[in-house]
């Protein structure tokens, strides 16, 4: 297999796994997962703002790496060229 696809593909995977991870940790109204750690470690409501502002930032920076990653692989091997190899 190819290095480049190799290594595009692990870029895609872990940025897909880790995008999933960190929609999920944001809360909704109220009953997130990122409201129980936030419940537990900090008790002021500015502490989960600044949370909320940095789950932001992760969850925008993984999906713009998985648009890339995937926009790559379709440039490098469009139409399923890979199972051909």
């Amino acid at each position: 297999m190819n290095p480049l696809l190799i290594a595009v593909l692990v870029i895609w995977a872990v940025s897909g796994i880790g995008l999933i991870i960190f929609v999920l940790l944001h809360s909704g109204k109220g009953t997130g997962v990122s409201d129980m750690i936030a419940s537990s470690l900090y008790s002021t409501q500015t502490g989960t703002n600044i949370i909320e502002k940095n789950l932001d930032r992760i969850t925008i920076i993984f999906a713009v790496v998985f648009m890339l990653s995937l926009l790559v692989l379709m440039i490098i091997y469009p139409q399923g060229s890979i199972a051909g190899q």
